[in-house]
């Protein structure tokens, strides 16, 4: 670590704390007294989605974050819950040191969570993720949801 204020290159730590999923450390310099601040982050591998017509893009997490507050709309769930549940998956993604995934797996990953969240959300993410054209589809949703509730 340089010492942001001569440059001399040994610091000392003298504090360290989590800070929003970093770790802040309190420095000060061998060389010139000063002290200074840092943060640390973990490096995560860059996730890749692949999409359903074989393009890829970037994994991005406010995406499907608002997609899935599209589907809890008006209902009692809490939205702590949704943003962890997102984190989750990322960590998980993370975990197995994954640098692609398909937009079906997350898909499948949100809607097996959110089965157990809230059915009236898990059947309107699955319409919209599963792009359902007629009553048959969120018929069969409906009959899956029913065969959990069952087990």
């Amino acid at each position: 670590m340089n010492c942001p204020f001569c440059g001399h290159t040994e610091t000392r730590v003298l504090d360290s704390r989590p800070h929003d999923e970093r770790i802040r450390r309190r420095r000060e310099c061998l060389g010139c007294g000063k002290r200074f601040t840092t943060y640390e982050a973990v490096d995560r591998p860059m996730l890749m989605v692949q999409k359903k017509d074989g393009s890829y893009e970037p994994f991005d997490r406010h995406k499907l974050v608002t997609g899935i507050f599209n589907a809890i709309k008006k209902r009692p769930v809490n939205s702590n819950l949704i943003v962890a549940m997102v984190e989750e998956l990322e960590d998980e993604y993370s975990r197995q040191m994954r640098s692609t995934v398909t937009s079906s797996e997350i898909g499948n990953a949100v809607m097996e969570r959110l089965k157990y969240i809230d059915a009236v959300a898990y059947v309107r993410f699955a319409s919209v993720y599963q792009d359902f054209t007629d009553v048959a589809g969120f018929l069969a949703v409906i009959g899956a949801l029913d065969k959990t509730d069952e087990k």
